[in-house]
């Protein structure tokens, strides 16, 4: 049996208590507890802020990038072990597994690239001057630095690695220190890689912290400068960003959570089209990949009445052929949810679903933590409710048919603000008008049509390139971006003065649009 430990104020620390434990998703067996209780959690703060803050701040942006470079090697290294991990801990298949570990990995080379092309400098600039009065001497410029605080890093349960590494990744870039607290459930794998990390001795003391289980008066030790981003429930993330501390101390607080993303099928697209065949796949897939436990999987999918029973019978031939079961199994290409509370959970939301919509493919009961992929059918979505406020997380998703542009727009936009969208149509006509139309809804969208079919990298993908994050329900925060997730942990400031003065500043800067 392992006990988690914690690594805060430069040691790994032990919580009081059984602590909560960590279960495997298939067999049920104890695989570790963790415990945070009674950890000084204050101390941690103040250690990162006065070791781990300095120690990176001295560091250029280039230095920093091969810091963050370092850590992705030490952790390319143990892959495969990692690999086994998220199987046991998770219930991952080989596919989910390496999109929460390859994902993180590839995150963190990413940023290190970015880093690299910055230099050797500490700060940014925004490009061009303004001049400010009749002397075209007296000018102003935008100047960011990095918050002199720590960051707290509040990650979810379906992605342990990459849900860690991507946040990190940004921060150590921006030179900030962070505490990360991934969710308990599955946090024997964030364990393991904080554990090497620290092992191979990368990063400057204070840098990194951990948080394994507990938590509970986090916010309480927070400090103006501190930032927070959490991933996780809406109903958490109304919790903590309402806590008082985090209100009277203004605390940047950024929240990802989780929403009824959106797939929409283009009214030109006929059953032998390119784009059909697309669209199920990519559907397919994101109903089975972590079996739907992804806050970018796809919930709602939009198609024209006309074509609602060739979706149908393409979508339950799609589910005849999915072997779902034990993960260890390499034919197996769907495994279960995370754990007997998540499975409870989607079948009380299945319940709700049930008052307006009916299965019409797949679905089935659930066989300990195994919940076959599930789509529903809601006939008359306009005079709906519960399909357009109640995720499932898992693999389940509504169709809903669509009469007119019009009302696919207003479908669109009654999830309440979402993380991702995509649109499957080659009619550029369609997409000109319905995709500006659904965009302030959605963080991102996704155009597929025949050209990008092949090489278009997935609906439920985060590319770190792109922004991620979303309006309304999906919690109104963003990160990443590539170097627009730095403004979350930099200030930025407008600098007035002589124009020799500027360009000396500017001179030491890297020149960015953010």
């Amino acid at each position: 049996m392992i006990r988690l430990q914690s690594y805060l104020a430069g040691r790994w620390q032990d919580g009081s208590g059984p602590g909560a434990q960590l279960t495997d998703p298939v067999t049920g067996e104890e695989l570790a507890t963790a415990s945070g209780d009674g950890l000084d959690l204050a101390e941690a703060l103040d250690f990162a802020r006065a070791k781990g803050g300095p120690a990176l701040r001295a560091l250029t942006f280039a230095a920093r990038a091969g810091l963050i470079n370092a850590v992705a090697g030490v952790l390319a290294e143990n892959r495969e072990r990692y690999n086994a991990i998220a199987l046991a801990n998770s219930g991952n298949t080989a596919m989910d597994a390496m999109l929460d570990v390859d994902g993180g990995i590839g995150t963190l080379k990413y940023y290190a690239s970015l880093g690299r092309k910055l230099g050797e400098v500490h700060t940014l600039v925004e490009a061009g001057s303004d001049q400010l009065s009749k002397d075209e001497n007296f000018r102003s410029i935008h100047l960011w630095t990095t918050v002199h605080g720590a960051a707290v890093h509040i990650n979810a349960f379906n992605f342990p690695s990459w849900g860690l590494w991507e946040k990190a990744a940004v921060s150590l870039l921006a030179g900030v220190p962070f505490l990360a607290k991934p969710a308990t459930a599955t946090a024997l794998l964030a364990y393991e890689m904080v554990k090497d990390v620290i092992a191979a001795n990368v990063l400057p003391e204070g840098a990194l912290s951990l948080l394994c289980g507990g938590g509970r008066d986090l916010m309480d030790h927070l400090k103006p400068g501190d930032v927070v981003a959490f991933t996780g429930s809406a109903d958490t993330a109304l919790m903590l960003r309402s806590h008082p501390n985090v209100t009277t101390s203004n605390i940047r607080f950024a929240v990802e959570a989780d929403s009824l993303n959106l797939c929409a099928l283009g009214p030109d697209v006929t059953p032998d089209s390119p784009e059909f065949t697309a669209f199920i796949k990519e559907v397919v897939r994101e109903l089975t990949v972590k079996s739907g436990q992804k806050c970018t999987a796809i919930r709602r999918i939009l198609v024209p009445r006309n074509r609602v029973e060739a979706v149908t019978a393409a979508m339950g031939a799609a589910f005849a052929k999915i072997k779902q079961g034990d993960p260890r199994d390499p034919d197996i290409r769907m495994g279960p949810l995370v754990n007997a509370s998540q499975t409870r959970a989607a079948l009380d939301g299945l319940v709700r679903l049930a008052a307006e919509a009916r299965v019409v493919a797949g679905g089935g009961e659930a066989k300990g933590n195994f919940l076959p992929p599930t789509l529903l059918l809601c006939d008359l979505p306009t005079e709906a409710h519960a399909v357009h406020e109640v995720e499932v997380f898992g693999p389940v998703a509504t169709l809903m048919p669509y009469d007119s542009m019009e009302q696919a727009i207003a479908l669109a936009r009654k999830g309440g603000g979402s993380l991702a969208a995509s649109v499957f149509s080659g009619d550029s006509a369609f997409t000109s008008t319905f995709v500006p139309a659904i965009a302030t809804a959605h963080g991102r969208v996704l155009v597929v049509d025949a050209t990008v079919a092949a090489s278009q990298t997935g609906h439920g993908v985060v590319m770190p390139h792109c922004v991620h994050g979303g309006p309304g329900r999906a919690g109104g925060g963003e990160e990443l971006g590539g170097l627009r997730g730095l403004r979350f942990y930099m200030q930025r400031t407008a600098i007035q003065g002589n124009k020799s003065t500027l360009e000396g500043l500017a001179a030491v800067s890297a020149t960015v649009a953010l």
